[in-house]
Formats: C-alpha cells, sequence, structure tokens
C-alpha cells in the first residue's frame, strides 16, 4: 500500500511540472569522414517550467527530431533554479558570461515586460520571470548567449541565502 502510495505522488508531481521547450537554432553540420562528408543537425533547445527552473541542452543527430529530443534530455540534465521574487523580476543586478558573449540582467518594475534579444529572452521567458531589462554584449551565438543567460541567473543570490552565509539576520542587511 506504500508503494502505491509513492508511485501515486510520483506522477501527480511529474505531471505537476509542465516543462515547455523552445528551439532556439537548428544547424546543418558536416564531418569530413574517408568516404566525403557526414551531414547532421544541431539543435540548441531551451526547457524550462515558468516556475523558476530553466536549462540549455545541445543535441547533435542525422535528423532534426532526433536531436531536438537529445537536446530536450541534455537541458533537463543541466537545471538550474532560479530565484523569482513577489514581482517577477530578479532580487539583484547581475552578469554572466558564456563563451565569448556576456550578458547583462538588472531588475525591473513590475509591468516592464522581458526587455532582452535573442537566446537571453527565451531562457528568461521559460525561466519564468517577467520583468527584467537585459543586454547581451560580444558575440551573437545563440548558444554562447545562452548559457551566459543560464550561467547569471544561476549565480543569483536571495537574501535570506546572504544573511544566512553571513550569519546575521535578515533585519541588519536592510540597515
Amino acid at each position: 500500500m506504500a508503494t502505491e502510495r509513492k508511485s501515486r505522488t510520483k506522477r501527480a508531481k511529474k505531471e505537476e511540472t509542465t516543462w515547455q521547450e523552445r528551439v532556439i537554432q537548428i544547424r546543418r553540420v558536416s564531418k569530413v569522414v574517408k568516404g566525403g562528408k557526414k551531414l547532421s543537425f544541431r539543435a540548441i533547445v531551451v526547457v524550462g517550467n515558468e516556475r523558476g527552473q530553466v536549462g540549455v541542452g545541445v543535441g547533435k543527430a542525422s535528423d532534426v527530431i532526433g536531436a531536438v529530443k537529445k537536446g530536450v534530455a541534455d537541458g533537463k540534465k543541466h537545471l538550474i533554479d532560479v530565484p523569482i521574487t513577489k514581482s517577477n523580476s530578479i532580487p539583484h543586478p547581475i552578469d554572466g558570461v558564456g563563451g565569448g558573449a556576456k550578458v547583462i540582467m538588472r531588475p525591473a518594475a513590475p509591468g516592464t515586460g522581458v526587455i532582452a534579444g535573442g537566446a537571453v529572452r527565451t531562457v528568461l521567458e521559460l525561466a519564468g520571470v517577467r520583468n527584467i531589462l537585459a543586454k547581451q554584449l560580444g558575440s551573437n551565438n545563440p548558444l554562447n548567449n545562452a548559457r551566459a543567460a543560464v550561467n547569471a541567473l544561476s549565480t543569483l543570490r536571495t537574501l535570506s541565502e546572504v544573511a544566512e552565509d553571513r550569519g546575521i539576520p535578515i533585519q541588519n542587511l536592510y540597515i
């Protein structure tokens, strides 16, 4: 009876978290082998539940559907938790780096929306952030920009986490 209850709650949890997937880029790539060129497809996919979890994955296969499936599986392996404030923004300004790309993110007032471009916008929307200002600098590569956005979001900290690390009450942080 206990095992039935466990399996039922596991199923309920899986159904609760609805994962959304968005393909950022599909690119045809080739590898030179002895017999000629071997063509395959590379898919960059962002996976998120719009409740504070997001991941970026890359998949490569000989067909597009297989590449997207592999990208989704890779994205779910590399999920991060994003702290989101009551105003659906981020707790503090942050910068992120991924390859040659740099991303700057600033919290915004309620009603602002997601002001960001390209892959960064997709990552933020699937993370569940609704009010934010973001700018991508350096590179136009969607994979590096998505990884820079994930890097920035993964280094965010809430006030309670900072207070706990410093060993002081939260009230002392406001002073």
